[in-house]
């Protein structure tokens, strides 16, 4: 058996062996599907980049170049139909603007080396669409002055005319008169006929007639130069404006040397100079039809350098669209590609997986190893005698052959060890017997505990029974004492009964007793309520009423210290409070929320005294139990607060308080209930209980109770057992 042992250890293994080169294929297949996504994911990303550093960078400044163009084209119209210099210069600032981002965006694009032939004819419309704005502001510049100039000429013209007319027209009708009448004015000498109406002055008349009518003439054709349209037009004007003058020069000669010729002459001289003097009349004119003219081209030309503009920007944006759409074909196909090799590599890891599987793993090894695994259950059910015998040259087979070597010397061992053994197990039987036994004592206490808290529970209601009775002769007879002061004053009340002198010390005896007896019934009354509370401690139900928390907390709280007081009369406590006056009654079992507060005021003592004494045994420095009690009336619920500056609370017991029978205390000292009844307690009236605490400082138990009690079956709120401290 050994030199069978010694050759299987000495062959090859050949599960190790399958099983490294199943792993290093897994490897190697894993390597390759990361090696494939790699190159997969860093061509699309190229691809991704490519695109995201050029075509849309390209396409979106195409785009720009194409709004731009067609807002510095439109502009041009907005230029020539600006009536104010504010309104010009707004659109020149949105002209400036827009020219700006042009330029930028074709700088952009002249960067990403777009389109070549194309982005040159791009450049030259841009170019030019640039110079022509550039002239148009000029020209429209330009047309402001001419157009100021043009408006002084009508004005100018028009105020000519009112001259004229306020000089010829009189004069006209005086020399009508004349000829006609003879008379200058109504105070002179009437002519002779032969005079007046001679053929001098007909002729004058005449001749002041002609005057009146070519300077209207000459007027009105200056006046109509401002309503044409084309500059072609104004030639003729000229020509009619020129032989008018002629005339009105004849006529003026034919009035020789007279005054009125002196009059109006200079009036026609600056007609003549307001048509045809350089920079004024027909000339400006001219000149503004002549702009007007050049900046309809400039706009003209505009329109179609911004359509062919576009025409060559949608070429770049073609070409833009084309390269991005080539690299997305591109990473299309380096997907494919790599999602292809990716389904192959995974098919055969997924094949080689199952082969393996089914091949190596089921039909070889978990087979042999099922059946070592049945040997092994067999020995470790005591049968020794069955051999272990499986063949081959692998760890398996390295497996069995120890399992067989195993077999046979616990066979021989067997009957040595089995002494030891039992011995052993005698040992451990021992030990746990012990423990069973230290368990056996620790409940036997706690039960000795629980009997002596169940027979301390009827004694109290015992005592307390008993106490009420002389409680109630207490009362009682106290009230009868009043009633028989009341009737002695009475009495002495009558006339004559008691001497002056002695009244009024009678009177303040009779209140003395009245005041004595007043306070015997009140801590009666209070005795009587405390042996009620007692009482209703050991019962089992309780109902819903109204209660005063504020009051309902102050005695259990005096309740609890003065217990503690009664077991150490050395313990000391400064109980402060801090309720809220407007606290009121809320809807409550009082006498199993009384147990919360008498079990948490019960803990907060032991705690405080607990440091008291750790205190006092250690370097005896100052310090003083302190309970703070504090109400709150919130909107929805009512908040009290018992906080005590003992030892605090351990942060790994803080999660376990509230469990039942978990306590810290000494067996003597509590049960580990209290905490998690007070918690079903205050659940049950549909509130919570929340610590605040700190090692070493202070511990602060937080009781939430809702205003409103919740809507529970009746008899679903059952009365906790007595208060225990937790």
């Amino acid at each position: 058996m050994k030199e069978r042992l010694k050759r299987v250890l000495g062959s090859s293994s050949r599960i190790s062996t399958q099983l490294h080169l199943a792993i290093w294929g897994a490897v190697a297949l894993t390597v390759c599907a990361s090696l494939v996504g790699w190159l997969s994911f860093n061509s699309v990303g190229d691809v991704q980049e490519r695109v995201n550093e050029g075509s849309i960078p390209d396409i979106v400044a195409s785009f720009a170049v194409a709004e731009d163009s067609g807002i510095l084209a439109a502009a041009a119209p907005r230029l020539t139909a600006a009536t104010t210099l504010e309104e010009f210069n707004q659109v020149v600032a949105s002209i400036d603007d827009a020219r700006s981002s042009f330029e930028e965006q074709l700088a952009l694009l002249e960067e990403g080396n777009v389109g070549g032939e194309g982005f040159a004819r791009v450049r030259a419309n841009a170019d030019s669409l640039i110079s022509n704005i550039e002239a148009l502001e000029e020209e429209t510049l330009k047309s402001f002055e001419l157009n100021a100039r043009s408006e002084a000429l009508a004005s100018e013209l028009a105020a000519l005319r009112t001259e004229l007319d306020s000089i010829i027209i009189p004069a006209i009708d005086d020399q009508l008169f004349y000829i006609v009448t003879g008379l200058w004015d109504r105070e002179r000498n009437r002519a002779p006929e032969t005079v007046h109406f001679s053929q001098g002055q007909v002729d004058h008349y005449r001749h002041l007639l002609l005057l009146q009518v070519e300077g209207s003439i000459a007027m009105e054709l200056l006046a109509n130069a401002f309503t044409l349209s084309q500059a072609s037009s104004i030639e003729p004007l000229v020509e009619r404006f020129e032989a008018a003058n002629n005339r009105i020069d004849g006529n003026l000669s034919a009035l020789g040397d007279s005054l009125l010729r002196g009059q109006v002459e200079p009036i026609f001289d600056r007609l003549i100079e307001l048509g045809t003097g350089d920079g004024t009349g027909f000339n400006l004119l001219r000149e503004r039809l002549l702009l007007e003219e050049t900046q309809q081209a400039l706009v003209v030309s505009n329109r179609d350098i911004a359509v062919d503009l576009v025409g060559d920007v949608n070429g770049l944006v073609a070409a833009s669209q084309a390269s991005a759409q080539a690299a997305t074909q591109a990473s299309s196909d380096a997907i494919f590609t790599g999602r292809t090799l990716l389904l192959a590599i995974s098919g055969i890891s997924i094949a080689g997986a199952l082969l393996i599987a089914w091949l190596f793993v089921g039909r070889m090894l978990i087979r042999r190893l099922k059946l070592l695994s049945d040997w092994m259950r067999r020995m470790a059910g005591g049968d020794l005698e069955a051999s272990v015998d499986i063949e081959g040259r692998d760890e398996v087979a390295e497996m069995a052959a120890a399992l067989e070597v195993f077999r046979r010397h616990a066979l021989e061992v067997q009957r040595l060890n089995l002494v030891e053994k039992l011995a052993d197990e005698l040992q451990v039987k021992n030990e746990e017997l012990e423990v069973v036994l230290e368990d056996l004592r620790h409940a036997q206490d706690r039960i000795v505990v629980q009997e002596k808290l169940a027979a301390l529970g009827e004694l109290t209601a015992g005592v307390a029974h008993e106490i009420r009775n002389p409680l109630n002769f207490i009362n009682n007879f106290s009230e009868v004492s009043e009633e028989l002061i009341k009737e002695i004053q009475e009495v002495m009340d009558e006339e004559g009964a008691v001497a002056s002198e002695q009244r009024e010390a009678i009177d303040e005896i009779f209140g003395d007793l009245s005041g004595n007896l007043g306070r015997i019934r009140s801590h009666g009354q209070r005795a009587n309520r405390i042996v009620h509370d007692m009482l209703q401690m050991g019962r089992n139900s309780g109902d819903i009423q109204s209660t005063n928390i504020n009051n309902l907390l102050d005695e259990h709280a005096r309740l609890a210290y003065h217990s503690a007081r009664a077991t150490d009369p050395n313990f000391q406590l400064d109980l402060q409070q801090d309720f809220d006056p407007d606290m009121g009654e809320i809807e409550v079992i009082p006498q199993e929320l009384g147990r919360v507060f008498l079990n948490m005021v019960s803990n907060a003592c032991y705690a405080t005294d607990e440091r008291r004494r750790s205190v006092a045994e250690g370097n005896g420095g100052s310090y003083m139990p302190t309970l703070l009690l504090t109400t709150r009336r919130a909107e929805e619920h009512a908040e009290v607060r018992i906080r005590d500056n003992g030892n605090g609370i351990p942060p790994d017991v803080l999660d376990k308080i509230f469990n039942p029978f978990f306590t810290t205390k000494p067996t003597d000292k509590g049960t580990g209930l209290g905490l998690a009844m007070s918690m079903d307690i205050v659940r049950k009236h549909g509130g919570a209980i929340r610590v605040e605490t700190e090692p070493g400082q202070f511990t602060e138990m937080i009781i939430e109770i809702p205003l409103t009690p919740p809507a529970t079956p009746e008899g679903e709120i059952e009365a906790a057992a007595a208060p225990e401290g937790g």
